[in-house]
């Protein structure tokens, strides 16, 4: 994929390679083939941001029809012609008995897919970002003062590629820090807030790449812990160093304050990074 890009003087680093990286790896673990990536990402990204691309709710909902129909006609070719991929293994596996129906199988898909590229996606692109935007920080992993593996988890931390818990219902009245909350009320926790929370971090709103005190929230916690936090914080770890060892003279090829972010309000994350290359 690096290879592919060294060819070009410019790149936009969302469609070339943040986005590119992380479906192909899912992809080859779901068993997805080839031709039927790009759609799938498409069907995916209708899924997880309603608001993009401005898709009206008919045009999503069409898009959730096609992802689930795909599903079901993926389910029962694996049922008569197994494979060596996880969508196999889901729909072979048992317990007490009793084996995943269609609704099942297609939810645990559809969440193992988005968690499994979504995340990663942000990630190298809000990192990118963040790291161009501090050169000093930049400079330090490049010359070996502090190693990536730190340096990601202060990514998720300073900006993330996940901007809110999901869905909570307030389940009695609560009158929380001066806002009344009544019972019923729909909430959200802002997860990018708390990771800039002065009272946990030091500097909180500073990136240091070495910071070791990092207990964030980027990934959430409990049992609604990120399915797909393991594999993102691996794409990273790779994808980062590689693409700026490929390309030592990486460089915003647009104004900052040009960038376009996705709407929605679960995933925070760029809609492009125009890169110049050399």
């Amino acid at each position: 994929l690096l290879n592919t890009l060294s060819t070009k003087s410019e790149i936009e680093l969302i469609a070339d390679y943040a986005l590119p990286l992380p479906v192909r790896i899912i992809s080859e673990l779901l068993g997805i083939p080839q031709k039927d990536r790009e759609e799938v990402s498409d069907w995916s990204q209708a899924i997880v941001s309603p608001g993009s691309k401005g898709l009206t709710y008919s045009a999503r909902r069409r898009k959730v029809k096609a992802f689930v129909a795909y599903l079901q006609e993926m389910f029962a070719d694996r049922a008569v012609h197994p494979q060596d991929d996880l969508v196999t293994a889901l729909v072979q596996a048992e317990e007490a008995g009793e084996k995943l129906n269609e609704q099942e199988l297609s939810s645990m898909v559809a969440l193992l897919l988005v968690t499994g590229h979504e995340t990663t996606v942000n990630l190298i692109g809000n990192g990118v970002f963040s790291l161009l935007q501090h050169p000093q920080q930049l400079a330090r992993l490049l010359a070996g003062e502090a190693d990536w593996a730190t340096a990601v988890e202060e990514l998720l931390r300073y900006d993330g590629p996940v901007e809110t818990s999901t869905t909570r219902w307030v389940r009695e009245d609560v009158l929380l820090h001066g806002q009344q909350l009544r019972r019923g009320d729909v909430v959200r926790a802002v997860i990018t807030s708390a990771n800039h929370d002065a009272a946990q971090f030091d500097r909180a709103d500073t990136l240091d790449v070495a910071r070791t005190d990092n207990k964030h929230l980027a990934f959430g916690m409990g049992i609604h812990y990120c399915l797909g936090a393991p594999l993102a914080r691996l794409e990273g770890r790779i994808a980062l160093p590689l693409l700026f060892e490929h390309f030592p003279h990486l460089r915003l090829a647009v104004p900052p304050q040009e960038l376009r972010w996705r709407s929605g309000v679960l995933f925070r994350g760029l809609a492009a990074l125009p890169l110049a290359l050399r």
